[in-house]
């Protein structure tokens, strides 16, 4: 995995991590989405918000079953649910 991927964030998540993206360094420790996931969530203190099942992971353009590797991960984007009225 590059160790600085771009990491993208949507809708109510853009508020719990105060940026819509970032290139983060991650820790080589760090090697799938699960792991990240609770990386990213202590990093921000998001009080499991990134830690919600309903919250998909995209990486490199594709939604990924997880927990999935993040080797040749160049951008990696949390999606969550989109809601509406």
């Amino acid at each position: 995995m590059s160790n600085s991927p771009r990491i993208l964030y949507f809708g109510r998540l853009i508020d719990v991590t105060g940026k819509s993206e970032e290139t983060h360094a991650v820790p080589n420790t760090v090697t799938d989405t699960s792991q990240l996931r609770d990386w990213l969530d202590s990093q921000y203190g998001a009080t499991g918000a990134l830690l919600e099942n309903t919250v998909r992971i995209a990486i490199n353009s594709e939604i990924v079953a997880e927990p999935a590797p993040l080797s040749g991960a160049r951008e990696i984007a949390f999606m969550p649910p989109v809601g509406g009225g």
